[in-house]
């Protein structure tokens, strides 16, 4: 009889899908539930069949460079996998997947909810009513911005981008402007009346909210920075839940506090899970830590693909979400 696979869990999932693999693979969980280092890294790919890793590792060159691996494959929990080093995993022979499609939707609500929240000023508001300074109703009180009827900008027309889109045009309305690194099929621009532009800079001055849905990594590194803050309207907002690094986060510091724009709500960030001041004291601004993916029955499904990757890969199957 076959052994077992030995599988390496980074971070503690939802018990559920623990217990099912724990089930299946011979399973290792990281109890600490704490990012591992570089050196742990390098370790555990000379002593495991599959590393599971998420978006708080970081496995670069570096890692897969000073050990012959045992590992052969890493199945990564959550879409973005621009933490680890896809060159040269794929150099150790190394395969690597993700999930996409099970967090596209309640990604998409942590959006809408932060650009409900900072057009409304309801973070401003929860902060006033729990340190006791609301004095009252009054007409001129924390007024904020209608979003409802407003003109969206997306940027990044994927699953969770058009999910995004099916929210605001549906629900509130809005008019739906697209910036995509390929073309859209008119098929799918008609369903959300959308119309896409070639450049960001054709999309930023349009647009009284721009969230961002693109990939994250080097090649989208401080993507909306100050050349590209400046070309948005004065009192537009700018939403992110894709990668913290997308955005240059002290060009938006400096953009909210000289109202350049009119705020901003972030569920990401460069460095998480620091956070830097000028971030922090920007009361036009509304901070999420990184709860895109945060509901019981997304973080369920995320364990159970990564499931279906493993088991695909390991009876020699070739894993649906393998992206190198």
């Amino acid at each position: 009889m076959m052994s077992k696979p030995k599988v390496l869990v980074t971070r503690r999932w939802p018990q559920a899908v623990e217990g099912k693999m724990a089930q299946i693979f011979d399973l290792c969980l990281n109890t600490s539930d704490t990012p591992l280092t570089e050196a742990e890294f390098t370790a555990a790919l000379g002593q495991y069949d599959a590393i599971l890793p998420t978006v708080t590792d970081s496995l670069p060159a570096a890692v897969f460079q000073s050990t012959t691996p045992r590992t052969k494959i890493l199945a990564n929990y959550g879409v973005g996998f621009a933490h680890i080093d896809i060159a040269a995993a794929k150099d150790r022979g190394i395969a690597v997947t993700n999930t996409p499609d099970v967090l596209s939707e309640c990604t998409a609500d942590i959006a809408m909810t932060l650009m409900l929240m900072v057009a409304r000023r309801a973070g401003e508001g929860e902060r006033e009513l729990r340190d006791g300074r609301w004095t009252g109703w009054r007409p001129t009180h924390l007024i904020g911005t209608k979003v409802s009827g407003a003109t969206l900008g997306i940027i990044g027309f994927g699953r969770i981008g058009q999910a995004m889109a099916q929210r605001a045009h549906f629900g509130f309305d809005m008019k739906i402007v697209v910036q995509n690194r390929s073309a859209v099929p008119a098929e799918v621009l008609a369903r959300y009346n959308a119309v896409q532009v070639t450049a960001i800079e054709d999309l930023l001055p349009e647009c009284d909210f721009v969230s961002l849905h693109c990939p994250g990594g080097a090649a989208n590194r401080h993507l909306i920075d100050r050349r590209r803050l400046d070309l948005m309207r004065p009192g537009a907002f700018l939403i992110n839940t894709a990668r913290g690094e997308v955005v240059d986060e002290h060009a938006l510091a400096q953009a909210l506090s000289i109202n350049t724009i009119g705020g901003a709500g972030l569920d990401v960030f460069e460095r998480e899970p620091k956070i830097p001041r000028e971030l922090l004291d920007s009361d036009n601004l509304v901070l999420l830590p990184h709860l895109g993916s945060a509901t019981r029955e997304t973080r369920e499904a995320m364990g159970y693909r990564v499931m279906e990757n493993l088991s695909d890969f390991f009876e020699g199957r070739q894993p649906r979400d393998r992206v190198a």
